[in-house]
């Protein structure tokens, strides 16, 4: 175990562990938001996050990106690739909800097979793109690697040295995804709690049929729950395609499986719990794979969901959006 790397270094892999936890954190969001209102969940979210890493390229590629450009090309190119990754997201979760959701719920089926169907949707939509993509860039299925353009380099702008954690430094990725998921979480955050729309999520989550009493349109909640979850993966695609230069047909399977981890981590059903334990699961894979190896990555993160959960089943903060969630 490199422990004398690790303590060496601390400040630096958790900067690293912040920067990938960003990620989980905001696909983590969708689980959480879903769970919190149906009890569901959606493991198809994975591929919501998948679709819109793909509407990142796709829209980088219709604009003529390459690596390094301008700084208003760099601009361009973020605003455009957050459009159309949440509006690719967005629609897909909503299109997953009403096709293969909404039927069951007609029906009244029971929640394993609405967990059946998510992970049958999720399988599909998987397979489906690693099939197109793979005709299209002439790769061999089930190998299939993408490269994503470099449209902002790493450059390092802040150098600090505190006693603990020694000299690290915070590059501008690091700052634009920490501050970029924060930002979306605190926006998510004040939607939920502070907005007419946030109530009627908040009223359907706490008691749907009551909330029908009330005049809150339950199905235009779901929908509403879908399409913003689906916004938050968008997101999360962006920074993923701007902190990595590559993607698989099948990204979504695992970063949606950590981030599922995240969120039961953090308590699901709570949006700060998805921030909390996203951050939280990055720093630890990271930790571990300075003490280990990268192999252990996967391990350490489930590892620490069960002891966790051993001692709190509920998550760090505990459920918030349904019972006494406000």
């Amino acid at each position: 175990m490199n422990f004398d790397e690790l303590f060496g270094n601390l400040g630096q892999y958790t900067i690293e562990g912040l920067s990938k936890g960003a990620i989980f954190a905001l696909i983590a969001l969708g689980y959480t938001l879903v769970y919190g209102v149906l009890r569901l969940i959606n493991f198809a979210h994975s591929e919501v996050f998948m679709v819109g890493t793909y509407a990142v390229l796709g829209t980088w590629t219709l604009l003529g990106a390459t690596n390094s450009p301008g700084v208003g090309m760099v601009l361009l190119l973020v605003v455009a690739g957050l459009i159309g990754a949440s509006i690719a997201s967005g629609g897909t979760a909503l299109v997953i909800e009403r096709l293969a959701y909404r039927p069951l719920r007609k029906k009244n089926a029971p929640p394993l097979i609405f967990l059946i169907t998510a992970i049958g949707a999720s399988l599909v939509l998987m397979e489906i793109f690693g099939f197109v993509l793979a005709k299209i860039f002439g790769q061999p299925f089930g190998r299939l690697i993408i490269g994503m353009p470099t449209i902002v380099r790493s450059k390092e702008v802040v150098n600090i040295d505190i006693p603990v954690l020694g000299k690290f430094g915070i590059t501008n990725l690091h700052i634009i995804v920490i501050v970029s998921a924060i930002l979306m979480m605190i926006a998510l955050d004040v939607f939920i709690n502070r907005t007419r729309l946030g109530r009627g999520v908040r009223a359907v989550a706490q008691n749907p049929d009551t909330a029908a009493l009330m005049g809150v349109n339950k199905e235009r909640v779901i929908m509403l729950i879908f399409v913003v979850g689906g916004i938050m993966a968008g997101g999360a695609a962006l920074l993923f395609s701007l902190q990595y230069s590559q993607t698989r047909f099948n990204i979504g399977f695992v970063l949606g499986l950590k981030a599922f981890t995240a969120a039961v981590l953090g308590g699901i059903g709570n949006l700060r719990g998805a921030l909390l334990g996203g951050f939280v699961l990055g720093i630890v894979e990271v930790y571990f794979a300075t003490l280990y190896s990268s192999n252990w990555e996967d391990v350490a993160a489930f590892i620490v969901l069960v002891v966790v959960l051993m001692f709190r089943p509920t998550g760090l903060l505990g459920e918030s959006l349904g019972r006494a969630r406000a």
